[in-house]
């Protein structure tokens, strides 16, 4: 498959796809903006279509661009959030390195061991145990660390802990644009790949990509998440 080719029962073609998926994770757009941008480019497109392909191809985005992200800092930055779906209260776990890049999320009704404990285990399947783990006051995070984590060194301090506080802003800004989170699997479906579309544009610590050639593969990148 080429970017100028519709996939199969699609009639835009996939770079066009792409362009409204990547849109839609990258800024704090709604799905109706991206009708408007699209239709101001001169493709007409209803919103409701591309909610259907951010659906159905979110999932294809975060595994690619998980393959080609770059090797985490072996010190990690754990910390969670309170997030309000339809009304009821969840807690969203998040976990950054000491660069900022985003390593995972995960919606959980608690913010207790149990929970932890299923946080840790997608993060260890997915990334080798780091050398530091830095959380805040939260006693949940202790026993979890001790057993799962052995040899890490855990510091608790909410003063170190800046660094995933900071991570937290883009879902704030993502969730006053959408006035709210409408169920607890579109919110882990959209914020699981915001923050690996972030990553491909984030370079350093707090810095963003200015070179035209940097830019210019992260794009690539984004546009041939579906080839």
């Amino acid at each position: 498959m080429t970017l100028s080719i519709a996939p199969r029962r699609h009639r835009f073609p996939v770079s066009i796809i792409s362009q409204a998926v990547w849109i839609y994770h990258r800024f704090n757009n709604s799905y109706r903006d991206i009708e408007e941008q699209m239709a101001y480019r001169g493709f007409q497109v209803s919103y409701e279509t591309i909610r259907s392909w951010s659906i159905k191809f979110s999932s294809q985005f975060r595994n690619v661009i998980k393959k080609r992200e770059r090797k985490p800092s072996d010190k990690w930055h754990l910390d969670e959030m309170t997030v309000k779906v339809n009304g009821e209260i969840f807690i969203l776990w998040r976990a950054v390195d000491c660069e900022g890049y985003e390593l995972d999320v995960f919606l959980q009704k608690r913010r207790n061991k149990k929970a932890a404990i299923r946080f840790l285990s997608r993060l260890l399947d997915s990334y080798p145990t780091p050398r530091v783990i830095v959380t805040d006051k939260l006693k949940s995070y202790k026993k979890p660390i001790q057993a799962m984590c052995r040899g890490t060194q855990h510091r608790s301090h909410k003063g170190l802990n800046n660094r995933a506080e900071n991570a937290h802003l883009p879902t704030r800004r993502k969730e006053k644009c959408l006035i709210k989170f409408k169920s607890p699997q579109s919110v882990q479906r959209t914020l699981a790949i915001m923050g690996k579309v972030r990553n491909l544009f984030a370079i350093g610590v707090g810095r963003y990509l200015k070179k035209a050639s940097e830019r210019k593969c992260a794009f690539r990148a984004v546009l041939y998440c579906l080839v």
